[in-house]
This record gives C-alpha cells, sequence and structure tokens, in this order.
C-alpha cells in the first residue's frame, strides 16, 4: 500500500488549528484533491451513540465494529492496549486519498505546520519539533526562517501545501 502525502497541523489548544485544518480541507477538496484527515486526542472520544446497534455490538465485547450504507461507512476498532496508536499504524487505516491531513501526533516524525496565534502563546514550538515545514501565524514578530503563512488565510495555507506535494518543486 503506497501512503499519500501527510501534513500535520500542531499547536497548543485554543491556538485554531482544528477551525484551520478543516478551512484548509474544504479549499482543498474544492481544487479536486482527496483528502483524509486524522485527529489525534489525549482524551477518549466516541463517536458511537448509545443505544445505537453498532454501540450494544461494542458494548457486548466485539473488538472492531463497522457501519455500512450507501453515503458512508465508519469503523470502530478497541485498542485493547493502553498504548497510543502511532501515526504509521493508523495511516495504513487510510485509503484512496491524495493527502492525508492530520491535527496532533507532534512528536511524530511527518511534515507539521506550525499553529501560531500570538494570544496562544508558545513562541518557539516551530523550533522544538522535528520536520516542521512552515508556520502559520499572525504575529508578524514571530522569529523563523520558515515560510510563514497567513493564519486567516486557509486558502494561502491550501496553496502552500499544493505546491509542497507538486514533485520537484520546493514551497
Amino acid at each position: 500500500m503506497t501512503i499519500p502525502p501527510v501534513v500535520g497541523f500542531v499547536a497548543p489548544s485554543g491556538s485554531g488549528k482544528t477551525t484551520l485544518m478543516e478551512q484548509v480541507i474544504a479549499c482543498l477538496v474544492r481544487s479536486g484533491i482527496r483528502v483524509g484527515a486524522i485527529k489525534h486526542g489525549h482524551h477518549p472520544a466516541d463517536p458511537d451513540t448509545p443505544g445505537k446497534d453498532t454501540h450494544r455490538f461494542r458494548a457486548a465485547g466485539a473488538a472492531s465494529v463497522l457501519f455500512a450504507c450507501r453515503e458512508r461507512w465508519f469503523m470502530i476498532q478497541e485498542t485493547g492496549t493502553d498504548q497510543e496508536p502511532t501515526l504509521k499504524t493508523q495511516l495504513f487505516h487510510m485509503t484512496g486519498h491524495d493527502l492525508i491531513l492530520v491535527e496532533g501526533y507532534k512528536d511524530e516524525s511527518h511534515p507539521k505546520i506550525v499553529v501560531h496565534r500570538r494570544e496562544a502563546g508558545a513562541h518557539d514550538l516551530h523550533h522544538q519539533l522535528s520536520n516542521v515545514i512552515a508556520v502559520a501565524s499572525d504575529d508578524p514578530q514571530l522569529a523563523t526562517d520558515l515560510p510563514r503563512l497567513p493564519l486567516n488565510d486557509p486558502e494561502a495555507v491550501a496553496a502552500f501545501i499544493r505546491d509542497w506535494m507538486t514533485p520537484g518543486e520546493t514551497p
């Protein structure tokens, strides 16, 4: 299986990374790119509704539950461990995409865009992480030699990613 290009969005909580990633996804999709998204959370989340069939199957002990209908399918996989799943492991579940955008997994080695909002602090996060390819910021005073993207312009961030995806071109 070939894994498509992966770009992460990383930032402290409250910086706007979810909003920016959501808007960038919409821009990329409008330009014809099939985008997959992975969200890494630090707390358990459950997209399943108590009382619904899939929840009942999982509560009964099924390790995996897959729901399918004409419009979509989703799968809930119990990890059975206290270990965080790695990004590499999660990427093997993402097929049929041109690009995977990731929120979180800041300590993994994939290319990352650091989202920096002046009020949120963490002025040196882009210096602390590996493989940072750009900084999206609203702070003109932020010290960096990396490409600087306007935080409130998702179209510009999407254009940067499209250029980054193009083989042989340097963003």
